[in-house]
Parts: structure tokens; C-alpha cells; sequence
């Protein structure tokens, strides 16, 4: 039988929302609408037959302008969205970091939420005691381990979130690099984190930096408009990408 080498197939991939575009006084308005072919919303397509895969041990950068659907590509892929139309099939355990406060709980403790966080990725708690140290470690908030959440600055969550993120040992890591903030020894130290991944894991990463695509990835992805206008080498795509704002 043949081995699988993709971690991720997406196959005519479409996303839409209804954007409310007017509001009905009452039951009676909304009825009257309904009667004169009115309706109450209009339909966004954000992400529109796009088909692409992701082979196992790549580092995938996707890249475009602000509005041209990549988070919302990464929360389809992660689940949190129910695509239109589409397939999409995920060969292994796939750990989304796409947005800071989902799985956290103010009122607990930094290690409550640790295992609070691994327990929605599908974690045991034989599991997440093997990656705890690991996760505060890299994280650096050892003395802040026992305080509440909600005491912790929004840079503290972000660095606590993103190490449990890379620290949980999933098959697959898709992140929203807008999270992935911190100072610069923290944002090294995340570098050097990718840097040394040589294909044991598959990453798929939203950003808006070129120099990243260049220094990390294996490939990427450009979309405009809910399409992909460019899928190839990151030095090709990040030319694409730069000519957009020309």
C-alpha cells in the first residue's frame, strides 16, 4: 500500500458569510421584505474553489492583503469554519494557533490552562504532564505558573499560548503569525524553533513578512481575492506578493 506523503488536501475549497445589510423593525417588516424579494443580508465569498496540498514536513507559507481570505483559510482548516463546498483532509493531529484567548480560562491558573489548552487539542493528562516542563520553559514564566490568568499581561498569554502551541507535539502547526509577538529574545528563540524543524513537523503560517517566507519556508502561497494567484518557491511568491503594492 502506497504511504500517504501529504499532511493536509484541500480540494475546491469554497467559504462564504451573509453580511446583515439591513435591520427589520418587527415581524411585520421582515415579512413585507420577504414578500418584495428583499433581503436582509448580503453574500460575502471569501474563499472561492481553491484547491492545494501540503505535503508532510513542509513549511507552507500563505501570504496576501488583508481581506483576501487567509484567516480565514487557516480557521476552515483548523475547523472552526464549515466550508461551502470543499474537502479537506488532515493525515495527523493538527494544533491551531490562530487565535489568542481560544481555551483559556482568566480564572485559572497558568497551569490549569496548560492543561486545559491540551485537553482540546485531544491530549491526555499522562500526555501533557511529558510536556509541561517544556511548555514553561519555553514559555520562560516558571515564578508565573501558579498565578491567574487574568493577572498575566496580554504579552504573558501570547507566549504561554504559542508554547503550548509548538510544544504539544502535533503533527501539523498552523499559525496566525500576527500572535506570535513577544520581545525580541522571545521572537529568536521562536525563530531558532523553526529553524531547527527540518521537516519534523508540517507548519503552515499566515504572515505579512517576506524575509520569513524567504528564511523558512519550503513553499507559498499567494491569495487574492478569495483565489490563488501564486503557488510555488517563497522567493517567487514573495516577489508576487511585494508587486501587489505597486
Amino acid at each position: 500500500m502506497k504511504k500517504n506523503i501529504y499532511a493536509i488536501e484541500v480540494k475546491n475549497l469554497s467559504k462564504s458569510f451573509k453580511l446583515p445589510t439591513e435591520k427589520s423593525s418587527g415581524l411585520k417588516q421582515a415579512i413585507f421584505n420577504r414578500l418584495k424579494g428583499i433581503k436582509g443580508y448580503t453574500k460575502q465569498e471569501v474563499l472561492k474553489d481553491i484547491s492545494f496540498k501540503v505535503k508532510k514536513g513542509e513549511f507552507l507559507g500563505i501570504v496576501g492583503r488583508n481581506g483576501s481570505g487567509k484567516s480565514t483559510l487557516l480557521k476552515t482548516l483548523s475547523q472552526i469554519y464549515v466550508p461551502d463546498s470543499g474537502k479537506i483532509k488532515v493525515n495527523g493531529s493538527l494544533v491551531p494557533f490562530i487565535e489568542l484567548g481560544v481555551g483559556f480560562n482568566p480564572e485559572l491558573t497558568g497551569k490549569e490552562n496548560i492543561y486545559l489548552n491540551g485537553a482540546l487539542l485531544g491530549f491526555s493528562n499522562q500526555e501533557m504532564d511529558e510536556m509541561y516542563d517544556e511548555i514553561v520553559a519555553f514559555a520562560e514564566l516558571e515564578p508565573f505558573m501558579n498565578q491567574k490568568l487574568k493577572n498575566y499581561s496580554s504579552g504573558m498569554q501570547v507566549r504561554l499560548a504559542f508554547s503550548i502551541a509548538i510544544r504539544a507535539k502535533g503533527d501539523i502547526l498552523i499559525l496566525d503569525e500576527v500572535l506570535a509577538v513577544g520581545d525580541a529574545a522571545f521572537q529568536e528563540k521562536c525563530n531558532q524553533y523553526f529553524s531547527g524543524l527540518k521537516g519534523e513537523q508540517t507548519v503552515i503560517i499566515v504572515t505579512h513578512d517576506m524575509e520569513n517566507v524567504r528564511r523558512f519556508c519550503d513553499r507559498a502561497i499567494l491569495l487574492e481575492d478569495g483565489k490563488i494567484i501564486k503557488d510555488g518557491k517563497p522567493e517567487k511568491v514573495a516577489e508576487s506578493y511585494l508587486k501587489l503594492f505597486k
